[in-house]
């Protein structure tokens, strides 16, 4: 079989939603792909400081910061924080729009302090969603905004009750970042990132093969929501969980089970990436 290159989101992907812990069945197929000559990358919107612990269980780089930071191994293929303006234009806008904002360097992550009551009172939503609350309530990494130190900016992220509360810094900003909104949870909380228009998981993926020299087709990529989107357009096969979002499945190759139903091992047994070396070869 041709090796190829695997991409897997992670929160709603390979891990229940803001954990760092894959099923044993997804780690055994991740373990099993890369002993046939295939190389696993994850693909996030995590920042390296919030993946790290994924990343530690045998990846060998990472599309972060939805494609704003890239690395294999220890060399960093591509690396764009949002410049100093543009970060203060987004975070005064949505703070007057009582929007609630998380910020992510490359290594920390800060958040409103409201994010709390926020979370408390949104329903169950998608996995960005449930990763946030998850994060907040057992404090994963999260430090309050008035701790924030000033480094590079990478990505905003956004959490609110309505689309026009993000009109002001979609007007302002709309030019040189995506808004991309993630399906609203049941009350119709939305939430979503900033991101650079500059970057994104599909371009990432694009210098992870070009490093490779491998062509797109023979690459994968594995997503469950809306921040997931230019991966599935980019890679040559894309794979959505089955506890992904409507809209993702209609552009996807492919549906496999949810997270929690060893979804992403069944679909490395399906397309062939564990069978035995000896099989794939025949």
């Amino acid at each position: 079989m041709q090796r190829k290159l695997i991409f897997l989101d992670i929160d709603g992907t390979l891990t229940p939603a803001g954990s760092n812990n894959p099923p044993e069945s997804a780690m055994a197929a991740v373990r099993k792909a890369q002993a046939n000559g295939h190389r696993i990358f994850l693909c996030t919107g995590r920042n390296p400081g919030m993946l790290a612990p994924v990343l530690a269980l045998g990846f060998e780089g990472a599309v972060a910061c939805a494609g704003g930071y890239v690395f294999v191994g220890d060399r960093v293929l591509f690396d764009c924080p949002m410049s100093r303006e543009q970060f203060e234009t987004g975070m005064r806008l949505l703070g007057e729009n009582r929007v609630l904002r998380t910020i992510e360097s490359r290594d920390a992550t800060w958040g409103d302090e409201d994010l709390s009551a926020f979370m408390a009172e949104a329903g169950e939503g998608n996995s960005e969603l449930a990763r946030w609350r998850r994060a907040i309530t057992e404090r994963l990494n999260i430090r309050p905004m008035g701790e924030y130190d000033g480094s590079d900016i990478y990505k905003i992220v956004f959490m609110c009750k309505t689309m026009e509360q993000l009109r002001p810094a979609m007007d302002a900003l709309g030019a040189d970042f995506n808004f991309v909104v993630q399906d609203a949870d049941a009350r119709g909380f939305l939430n979503g990132e900033m991101i650079n228009r500059r970057f994104d998981k599909g371009r990432g993926v694009k210098r992870v093969a070009e490093y490779f020299g491998m062509d797109l087709s023979d690459t994968i990529g594995f997503g469950d929501s809306m921040n997931d989107l230019e991966m599935m357009q980019t890679v040559g096969t894309s794979v959505c969980m089955d506890n992904g979002s409507p809209r993702l499945k209609a552009v996807s190759t492919m549906v496999c089970p949810a997270v929690e139903q060893d979804g992403l091992a069944r679909a490395f047994d399906q397309l062939g990436l564990t069978r035995d070396t000896e099989d794939a070869d025949a």
